[in-house]
């Protein structure tokens, strides 16, 4: 595969396209941003990197979306952040205009690219950018699951005192307060996490977990980059080497753990063809409990946006 494009030149998407040119599995990266000459910047930054970190990943960055034609795979990171005083609605209204014209400038340079959505409020940008491409929803998906797990996963590791490498987890719902964590499918080196951590610790990082963007925000004033960043570059790289790796990913729901017309976080098999396949795991009266009401708490933000006819 030989070009990928990210469309934001934040500490997100700046980050992530230094993460793909470090795995050196595409010919090149194409950063884009309404600030063309951040994402020029950036870009070049990350290519004077190369001979050090030795790889061969060309970069380039500007606000022309001309330079993404013929990209595979395109991830969009664009959009602002809540600001104090800004309402939900306003933030909706916003980043899904924003989110609407990245994917229209996406479509008119390439054709039937596979797109990763990062923008926030992630399941509805997802939706959003759905409907504006005109794709297949195999091609189009967010990245939450991806990085939630991961700060599961890295939590874990940090009260079990073992390699975070040794930790599979699963969880799944919207991105936000109301993801599901499933301890029950929750493995380290094989062995359930519940014969490891007593109900009381687990909670405790189930909870951590939930909140662990706002987390950040505290800490830094900011949200997170690196992570997330990384995280949207291994679903890229899934896809580039055609992995079928089992990731949750934000996806499009026709029926599956009984819902309809929704984005959601889901354990999938990424691949080439971008989601190859939505896997239903049984779910026990309780876990389906939380999924249900993860799902309402989407649509309930999927109707404000309807509601704008945007």
């Amino acid at each position: 595969m030989s070009k990928v494009t990210v469309i934001g030149a934040g500490n997100v998407g700046a980050t992530c396209a230094n993460v793909i040119a470090h795995k050196d599995i595409v010919n090149e990266v194409v950063l884009i941003d309404i600030v063309g000459n951040l994402a020029k910047g950036k870009a070049l930054d990350t290519w004077q990197q190369a001979p050090i970190d030795n790889y061969s990943t060309y970069l380039s960055g500007g606000d022309d979306y001309a330079a993404s034609e013929g990209s595979e795979i395109v991830v969009i990171t664009a959009g602002v952040p809540r600001k104090p005083g800004m309402s939900r609605d306003d933030l909706i209204s916003t980043n899904a205009r924003i989110v609407n014209t990245v994917t229209e400038n996406i479509m008119k340079h390439s054709k039937d690219p596979i797109i990763i959505v990062v923008s926030n409020p992630l399941d509805v940008m997802t939706l959003a950018c759905w409907r504006s491409s005109g794709l297949d929803s195999s091609k189009v998906f967010g990245m939450a699951g991806t990085l939630d797990t991961a700060r599961y996963r890295a939590f874990l590791a940090t009260a079990l005192g073992c390699s975070p490498k040794d930790i599979q987890a699963l969880l799944m719902g919207g991105h936000g307060d109301t993801m599901v964590p499933l301890p029950r499918y929750t493995t380290v080196a094989g062995i359930p996490v519940t014969e490891l951590l007593g109900k009381e610790e687990l909670d405790a990082i189930v909870q951590r977990t939930a909140v662990g963007g706002g987390e950040l925000v505290q800490l830094m004033g900011t949200s997170a980059w690196y992570a997330p960043g990384a995280a949207a570059a291994q679903m890229v790289e899934a896809i580039v080497r055609d992995e079928k790796r089992i990731f949750p990913v934000c996806a499009k729901l026709d029926g599956q753990y009984g819902l309809h017309d929704i984005f959601l976080g889901v354990p999938v098999k990424l691949g080439k063809k971008g989601i190859e396949q939505i896997i239903e795991v049984k779910l026990n009266a309780d876990e389906m409990a939380l999924l249900n009401g993860s799902a309402a708490a989407v649509k309930s933000v999927i109707d404000v946006y309807n509601n704008m006819q945007l």
